[in-house]
């Protein structure tokens, strides 16, 4: 295949994804298109639906109705398509989406490449200067592939296609993993068997605010998270006739916030808290009898992470006993920490400098933020492998997340070059060391 055709076949294959984003968990059409590029390429093994991940430990699953909803419109536009076959998604039902791709090309490693495929749940902006708007290929469906994971799934496939057509020795394992953006499929796939023998596996993310033609070998700094569910409950009174025999479960919120945020940093490293919705309360005349927060903890390890876990449920039941109420806490999705391997981050660096298209390689930089990613590159190198997050520079013309948000397609073969490439040194390095 020639080098232009496979540039148009990715730009096709991302636009294609880019146009009908779908949030955690009701990935339907889009992993229906990554089993049919998949098909096209060939491979040994294509795991689909709860072959693909471990379905207990799913996270952050949305309720059954927003999930069947997204699954008939998923078939339906399957069905409008052609050349595609609506019961591809039947292995899905229920919300089990993502897949596994596998090929087996004899005795060597087992490398693992992990690639998101959600979208979030916000409208992607109309200005006619937005060039998704401008080209046609406008999110259609009410979300947004705002954080670039269109790209990833996209680049994902060029990798594959690259190693199925190279003189790879090993197996290499391609795990297409859902929810990302709610920290919910990280788990999943890292519980399930295909993760066992990787001997090292790879990541990507495009942009992060480094431009098109820059790579980071290895991005590290990942924090730990968990979100939280807090509710207090007390007892209603009449605000203007009898106060005080309520117990006021706003009071209870309010005072939880604020020391919420009073936590006490740490000496061993960043901390952060959030309380991202509260509510509560029914009418100005009642005293509330319930109140709920919306909040998450971080830390820049797990541990830190874990202290500010501990630290906010002796706050939230403070504040509850203080004004007589009950609470109760619920945590929710969650990420450990993670860091990016020397041995892997020096080969991408390697490779990356004479890959065509690169003009800055940066050995290492920080995330700042969260990603379950962690859960398989901790899972991995937990069983003495190796792993590592690589940073795919690409120009957005806005913020990961916002409504402009963009990627430059000629990032695209810039990824999977340097990521195959990558790949292929590792197994060949491996085989000269056996």
């Amino acid at each position: 295949m020639s080098q232009i055709s496979r540039d148009d076949r990715l730009v096709s294959l991302r636009r294609d994804l880019h146009q009908y984003p779908e949030p955690a968990w009701r990935e339907f059409y889009t992993t229906a298109r990554i089993i049919e590029e998949v098909d096209r390429i060939g491979v040994d093994e294509l795991h689909v639906g709860e072959e693909a991940l471990s379905g207990a430990d799913r996270l952050a699953v949305p309720p059954a109705a927003e999930i069947d909803d997204w699954f008939e419109r998923a078939r339906n536009r399957l069905a409008e398509r052609e050349g595609s076959d609506p019961a591809a998604i039947e292995p899905m039902r229920g919300g089990y989406t993502g897949a596994v791709a596998v090929l087996d090309r004899g005795e060597g490693p087992t490398i693992g490449l992990r690639v998101d495929i959600d979208g979030l749940p916000r409208p992607e902006s109309e200005d006619p200067e937005h060039v998704p708007a401008a080209e046609g290929f406008r999110s259609e469906t009410g979300a947004m592939h705002a954080c670039g994971h269109d790209a990833h799934a996209t680049i994902g496939i060029g990798v594959l296609e690259a190693i199925a057509d190279s003189d790879f020795r090993g197996t290499f394992k391609l795990f297409f993993q859902p929810a990302e953006e709610v920290i919910g499929g990280g788990a999943a796939m890292a519980k399930s068997r295909h993760i066992e023998d990787v001997d090292y596996l790879l990541a990507a993310h495009v942009g992060l605010n480094h431009p098109t033609g820059e790579i980071v070998a290895g991005i590290g700094g990942f924090l730990a998270v968990t979100q939280l569910e807090i509710e207090f409950e007390g007892e209603s009174a009449h605000a203007g006739a009898q106060p005080q025999i309520g117990k006021n479960a706003n009071q209870a919120l309010a005072a939880a916030v604020q020391n919420l945020y009073a936590i006490p940093r740490h000496e061993d490293g960043g901390t952060r808290i959030n309380a991202g919705v509260i509510e509560g309360g029914t009418a100005s005349n009642i005293v509330a009898e319930q109140a709920r927060i919306e909040g998450e903890v971080r830390g820049d390890t797990t541990a830190l992470r874990d202290y500010m876990l501990d630290r906010a449920a002796d706050v939230v039941e403070g504040a509850a006993t203080m004004h007589g109420c009950e609470a109760r806490i619920e945590e929710g999705a969650s990420a450990p920490s993670a860091e990016s391997d020397a041995e892997i981050v020096e080969t991408v660096a390697d490779v990356a400098g004479s890959a065509e298209g690169v003009d800055s390689v940066v050995e290492r930089a920080k995330l700042g933020g969260s990603e379950d990613a962690t859960y398989l590159m901790k899972a991995v190198q937990d069983r003495g492998g190796k792993a590592c997050y690589v940073g795919i520079g690409t120009d957005h013309p806005g913020g990961h997340h916002t409504a402009t948000f963009d990627v430059d397609e000629a990032s695209l073969g810039i990824g999977v070059d340097v990521l195959a490439g990558a790949i292929q040194r590792l197994c060949d390095t491996a085989h000269r060391t056996d």
